[in-house]
């Protein structure tokens, strides 16, 4: 019913306003008395007036709802507007955070160990492949960074040691990663060593355990220093297990490394040590 006023409005309004100054002229010309013609017509009319009265109101809601409607627009603009605005106000303030949080560590680093020189860089680029687990840092040799330099995080934990190409980093679980370990609980020293099934699940070996050496799943290892090359007293990660090799006749454990590769932001260079004795 809607529908058919919605199409004929304007034809109905023009019948009803006719019919009405027919009823007028009628009204006239027979002295204002009430006859059966004008009875009838009223009676005609009188849906249709009715009719053109609820177009007229329906058309009076569709236009307070478009001008209401062009308010809630605008308003919904300007709260998505608020909105991003408070959301990089939000993203300033975790910047921030992140930031003291990091100079803090970086201040709890230098402080614990004033025996390192290093320099901050940033990790641009991971390895991509299978073979080889490397970074690829913001800075290289015009920074003074050289071969066999480790690389740390701002807690001191280990990461790696920059390769003959000064802005790549061979990681803790790289093939070709040799150092001296040590478990603090027993002192018990080994080799930390790369192995291409173990880089695949992101771990590490101690190999060359001493004979008797008790290791249990969760002994710390950190760098040795042994021989000089490497600073010692870095966090390397924890034991996961110990096993045997194919003959059987040598020992080794599995270690969990303590970084976190895959989230690496920035990174410090160890261009300098003092060897303890």
């Amino acid at each position: 019913m809607k529908d058919f006023f919605r199409r004929n409005g304007f034809w109905l309004l023009v019948i009803a306003f006719l019919l009405s100054v027919l009823i007028g002229i009628s009204s006239a010309l027979m002295g204002g008395n009430a006859d059966p013609l004008s009875d009838l017509v009223s009676t005609i009319t009188a849906p249709i007036r009715g009719g053109v009265s609820a177009v007229a109101d329906w058309a009076g809601g569709v236009s307070r709802y478009v001008f209401h409607y062009g308010e809630m627009e605008q308003e919904l603009r300007d709260l998505e507007e608020k909105v991003a605005e408070l959301e990089g106000e939000l993203r300033e303030g975790q910047e921030a955070i992140q930031e003291n949080a990091r100079l803090r560590e970086l201040l709890g680093l230098r402080s614990k160990r004033r025996d390192l020189t290093f320099e901050s860089a940033k990790v641009t680029a991971r390895s991509t492949d299978n073979w080889r687990s490397t970074l690829t840092l913001s800075k290289g040799e015009e920074s003074g960074l050289q071969p066999g330099n480790c690389v740390i995080t701002s807690t001191g934990v280990l990461v790696g040691v920059v390769s003959s190409h000064t802005a790549i980093v061979s990681t803790v679980i790289d093939t070709s990663m040799e150092m001296g370990g040590i478990i603090t609980r027993t002192n018990s020293a080994g080799v930390l060593e790369g192995d291409f099934a173990l880089m695949k699940e992101g771990r590490l070996k101690l190999s060359y355990l001493p004979d008797g050496a008790q290791l249990v799943a969760g002994d710390e290892v950190l760098t040795s220093g042994k021989g000089d090359v490497y600073p010692s007293g870095l966090v390397v990660g924890q034991v996961e297990g110990v096993f045997s090799d194919a003959s059987g006749m040598n020992r080794y454990a599995v270690v969990a490394p303590e970084v976190k590769l895959d989230t690496l932001v920035e990174v410090f260079v160890v261009k300098d040590f003092d060897i303890v004795e």
